[in-house]
């Protein structure tokens, strides 16, 4: 398991969108953040999120050239780590991260985790409730996660 788990906005904004927030504290313990994902997410952070600030902002600075404020700042964060994961959604970011040799995960790999720790039974509840949100997921990936967790058959 990684040493720190960094979260941007967006999986913290989705999770407790779809009433699941408590899930990321089940599956990885506590949370980092920056100061500015805190003031993206615009509403109180649980206990066990911690709030870290980034050491290097002119490194950040130069992320925000590429990607959000809040992702630029939870990759500069991750950058400044031996052992980081990074939960990240946007494509653009996770592009970044892939550049800058960063592990990620983004929501749908959180819940299959989620699933084979045994924290929940199935994967399809959530993904139909992440649907009922502007979160956007291919069908395909979507058929993918849940042959892998036994909830479709194999094609």
């Amino acid at each position: 398991m990684p040493k720190i788990i960094i979260s941007d906005t967006s999986t913290l904004i989705l999770f407790k969108k779809i009433e699941q927030l408590d899930l990321l504290v089940k599956v990885y313990g506590n949370l980092t953040t920056t100061p500015e994902v805190a003031a993206e997410f615009g509403d109180t952070l649980p206990e066990w999120v911690n709030i870290q600030e980034v050491g290097d902002h002119k490194y950040q600075l130069f992320l925000e050239t590429q990607v959000d404020k809040g992702e630029a700042s939870a990759i500069a964060l991750a950058m400044e780590s031996t052992e980081a994961l990074l939960l990240l959604d946007d494509l653009k970011a996770r592009k970044l991260a892939t550049m800058l040799k960063l592990k990620f995960t983004g929501t749908l790999g959180i819940i299959n985790k989620a699933k084979q720790l045994g924290h929940i039974h199935k994967v399809k509840p959530l993904i139909d409730k992440i649907l009922e949100t502007n979160f956007r997921i291919s069908q395909s990936v979507i058929e993918e996660i849940l042959i892998i967790n036994g909830e479709l058959p194999p094609k």
